[in-house]
């Protein structure tokens, strides 16, 4: 694997409080890795530290192999698209996007510039001011003027918070097909598990400073190593040390062949593409089911069995 960014035992402390508490990363180059855990976990001062707006406590971060904790932001090739977007009011988006090339004194500025106007879809787009685009726009602005500055690493800090549900799942699938174009290492934060599950090729789960477990989406939601990352990643029932997810969860009106437990039809949740049933079990637990429409036709008070097949299991 080759190694764009790596973080090495790096620790935050603060006063009050160890905001990251030695986390050791691996970001692979032409990635799309994400930091996800709940607000405080310490994912958003992670990546402040790479991209130098906070100094670590302790550690190091090396970019190309080559250590970049003493470095100051500008002299990092890497790029940060703030949650704000944080656009100048009173540029145009070509404007905008040209901002950094001019910092940097570079002799060629058109070029690039249109370039990833065409790549963003904004051609057209260039003479309006911010006000003057939808928040989609707002979005793709702020990541031509980041990625025109070809760097290393592309950091993104909640980059789809400030758009409406619908929105955001439209620009999520256009993130993940743009950071496939361009094929610059991406590092997100996030708080959203979906969003980090649909997007990335690596998560790392954050809670309390730490990383509790880092891996391919997929192998993280199925194989969690710990509770938390269980939880955090998707909804779970917890019988004992097992657990099973409600997608994992079998209802059936009369006994199924094989293992179940009866149970209490408790509510029954219309959520568009499914139900989610719930259930109480003879000892008192509460089971969620996710069941197809189709397949539909429980109601409250009901005698159920619910079951389930035992490689969906989680074992912790």
């Amino acid at each position: 694997m080759d190694t764009v960014l790596e973080l090495q035992q790096v620790s935050k402390h603060y006063a009050q409080h160890k905001a990251v508490n030695d986390v050791s990363l691996t970001v692979p180059r032409g990635s799309l890795y994400s930091l996800v855990g709940p607000s405080g976990c310490g994912k958003t001062t992670t990546l402040r530290m790479v991209a130098g707006f906070e100094e670590p406590t302790s550690g190091a971060m090396l970019l190309n192999g080559e250590r970049i904790e003493h470095l100051r932001p500008y002299e990092r090739n890497v790029t940060t698209v703030f949650q704000s977007y944080a656009l100048f009011p009173h540029m145009t988006a070509s404007a905008n996007i040209a901002f950094g090339l001019h910092r940097k004194g570079t002799a060629d500025i058109t070029g690039p510039v249109s370039k990833v106007l065409d790549l963003l879809q904004l051609a057209g787009k260039e003479s309006r001011y911010p006000h003057q685009l939808s928040g989609g726009e707002k979005q793709r602005v702020a990541l031509a003027r980041a990625l025109v500055l070809e760097p290393e690493v592309l950091l993104l800090d909640e980059p789809l918070s400030a758009l409406d549900p619908q929105l955001r799942k439209q620009v999520r699938t256009e993130l993940k097909a743009l950071q496939r174009r361009v094929g610059i290492t991406f590092l997100m934060v996030t708080h959203d598990q979906e969003e980090a599950l649909s997007l990335s090729d690596h998560i790392a789960v954050m809670n309390k400073g730490k990383v509790e477990q880092t891996g391919p989406p997929h192998e993280m939601y199925l194989k969690p190593a710990t509770r938390f990352v269980a939880g955090f990643l998707g909804p779970v029932n917890w019988l004992g040390n097992t657990g099973i997810r409600p997608e994992s969860t079998e209802l059936s009106a009369t006994p199924p062949q094989g293992p179940s437990r009866r149970a209490t039809v408790r509510s029954a949740m219309f959520l568009g593409n499914c139900y989610h049933v719930e259930a109480t079990l003879e000892d008192g637990s509460v089971m969620v089911s996710e069941v197809q429409r189709e397949n539909h036709s429980f109601a409250p008070g009901q005698t159920v069995y619910v079951y389930w097949l035992p490689q969906d299991e989680i074992t912790l």
